[in-house]
């Protein structure tokens, strides 16, 4: 089976720092080439695989101003360039963004695509209501009630390399908070719960240039590296470093978010999560075994007492049970056979 997997090309694959999208490419891309796939993967050139690497973007766009400037056009032509190589490939699958969709009629072999969350997008959601007959992968049941006129060829988690990751039966002793720095992710909820337990917070994590304001009004007045501690942006080891020494991991969103890598990161390593119940949380977190779903800061302050309670050997279980990257891709596997099977 030879199959085309088409990145993004914000970050690279995988990501250096932030990149949520690269990152779940990343993980499936090995694991398929590891289940035997044929795969090319079509990212930045300079990405990381065990796959074949096709681009003809040097480096990410948001890595260079200058391409940033253009970065419409650039994704135009990583995509076109793909698609004039489609003959190549019995399938292809993309994860690049809505705008990619309206290239598939044009296309003489499947095109499958993972929407990442994409479909809360209002421009994104013209352009997939206006291809829904696609072959559509929902990242989450979450995911699917944004946009369930789509045709949905699967709901397929992410999945992660449990084993990659260093794990911790300590309860640690502070609260961590690990992504961007936006509103929606309630970093401010971050930091009125670690007040309110009087805990130390670590906040970790890129400033989107549209947060610029959010963090300068609402979140820099409160570090003060004591109680509040801003480290910057983290790689995966020092992500995991932080989850080691961390007493629970903080996913306090104000969005319907539509699944959330970094809380099965954290509970790879042992790390309970408190979440609001917004989005995919709820079938992430096993609530009162790997974390506590809530609805208000109020329950959020009351399961911080709680964390001392669950086990963290549980946690991992939980993600190597459910979430684990092999699933992932034999599930891939399966809905690419289904889909070559109906032509």
């Amino acid at each position: 089976m030879r199959v085309a997997i088409l990145a993004p090309i914000a970050w690279r694959v995988p990501p250096r720092h932030y990149g949520g999208w690269e990152q779940s490419v990343s993980t499936l891309t090995e694991s398929l080439v590891r289940e035997g796939v044929d795969v090319t993967l079509f990212a930045s050139r300079d990405s990381i695989t065990s796959a074949r690497l096709a681009g003809i973007i040097p480096h990410p766009v948001q890595e260079d101003p200058e391409l940033r400037q253009r970065s419409r056009g650039y994704e135009i032509l990583h995509v076109l360039h793909c698609l004039e190589r489609a003959g190549e490939f019995d399938l292809i699958h993309s994860h690049a963004g809505s705008f990619a969709v309206s290239y598939a009629p044009f296309v003489a072999v499947p095109f499958v695509v993972t929407l990442h969350g994409s479909g809360a997008e209002p421009d994104s959601q013209v352009l997939y209501r206006r291809f829904s007959y696609l072959p559509y992968v929902a990242i989450s049941q979450a995911e699917r009630r944004l946009l369930p006129e789509l045709n949905y060829a699967a709901t397929i988690h992410h999945g992660i390399e449990v084993e990659q990751f260093p794990f911790s039966d300590r309860v640690g002793q502070y609260l961590l908070f690990v992504g961007r720095l936006a509103k929606v992710k309630g970093v401010h909820h971050a930091i009125a719960l670690a007040r309110h337990t009087n805990l130390p917070l670590v906040l970790a994590g890129i400033v989107p240039k549209e947060e610029e304001t959010y963090f300068e009004r609402e979140i820099l007045p409160h570090i003060d590296d004591d109680q509040i501690r801003y480290v910057g942006p983290v790689d995966a080891a020092q992500r995991n470093a932080l989850c080691l020494e961390a007493l629970a991991f903080l996913h306090l969103v104000e969005y319907e978010e539509a699944f959330g890598l970094t809380m099965i990161e954290a509970m790879a390593c042992g790390l309970p999560v408190i979440g609001f119940a917004r989005g995919a949380v709820p079938e992430v977190i096993a609530h009162q075994r790997t974390g506590f779903v809530v609805q208000t800061l109020e329950e959020a302050v009351e399961a911080v007492g709680k964390i001392p309670l669950l086990s963290r050997a549980a946690c991992r279980m939980w993600v190597s049970e459910r979430f684990h990257a092999r699933r992932m891709a034999q599930a891939h596997v399966e809905l690419y056979q289904k889909l070559l099977n109906l032509r």
